[in-house]
């Protein structure tokens, strides 16, 4: 039975269901019907349907790829922040870097990078403990609305509470003017951070290889068929004996004997 407080049939709910998950791999469970409806229902305001089911028809008529994208965008934006799960940064800084410090171009991957800060707390712990060598930091999402904010490297100050005092001042500036009151990524790190467009799900190209890949946080919204396909698409771009880094809510136990667990939600890619 349809929620009556809902202005969307289980048909349709279903409909959507199908496309983010043919598009981006997202398993959108019947508990995320309010979710779709809060972020789609002002796509409907903005063209004036009565239905979804005549904004699925826009969607899936092949004329709009930008609103398709506008959809994507709008149903897999997940929060994030500066130096989440820290254990995982303390990892970066403990080991890799002392392992592999004479390694030529030290490559990391923030592969659902969303509005940039995970990448920007790999690179202050690069240029930290990494000055002595060259280095890199590429994010991708498929979203491009977050990327953009990415590219800004422009946030708010309620959001620099993770990052460390000292990297605070060294790699942050504080905004004036007409960005008075936010935080502001210092352009000596952003140039070292490129940010771009990935589709997990599908064959990737153009990347390169890498010595450390996060994918945390993002496991959670894939089935285990589409975990494995992602799995299956990533690790060709990590280097032997490399690092794959899931998020403390998620393992990859099952999903791929290509990868060995060192410790929770720490793997190593087999030689």
């Amino acid at each position: 039975m349809n929620d009556p407080e809902s202005p969307i049939t289980d048909q349709e709910f279903a409909l959507f269901q199908r496309l983010i998950y043919k598009l981006a791999g997202i398993s959108l469970s019947d508990a995320k019907r309010v979710l779709l409806v809060g972020r789609l229902g002002r796509r409907l305001k903005h063209y004036r349907f009565d239905t979804y089911s005549q904004y699925y028809r826009l969607l899936s008529s092949g004329e709009h790829p930008d609103e398709l994208q506008q959809m994507v965008d709008l149903l897999t934006t997940n929060e994030t922040y500066f130096f989440r799960e820290p254990q995982h940064f303390d990892f970066l800084r403990d080991v890799l870097l002392k392992d592999r410090c004479g390694a030529g171009t030290f490559r990391i991957w923030s592969g659902a990078s969303s509005s940039g800060e995970e990448a920007y707390s790999m690179a202050m712990v690069l240029a930290e403990h990494r000055s002595d060598g060259p280095w890199e930091v590429f994010g991708s999402d498929i979203s491009l609305t977050v990327l953009a904010r990415a590219q800004a490297g422009v946030y708010t100050q309620e959001r620099i509470s993770g990052i460390p005092p000292d990297y605070l001042r060294k790699y942050c500036l504080k905004g004036v003017r007409s960005q008075e009151g936010k935080l502001l990524i210092d352009n000596r790190l952003k140039q070292r951070v490129r940010f771009a467009q990935v589709n997990l799900t599908q064959p990737i190209t153009g990347v390169g290889d890498f010595d450390v890949i996060f994918l945390r946080n993002v496991m959670i919204y894939f089935d285990a068929e589409t975990k494995r396909k992602v799995i299956e698409n990533m690790l060709p771009h990590l280097k032997p004996e490399g690092y794959f880094i899931v998020g403390h809510s998620e393992s990859l136990h099952g999903i791929s004997t290509r990868l060995q667990a060192l410790k929770p939600t720490i793997y190593r890619r087999a030689r």
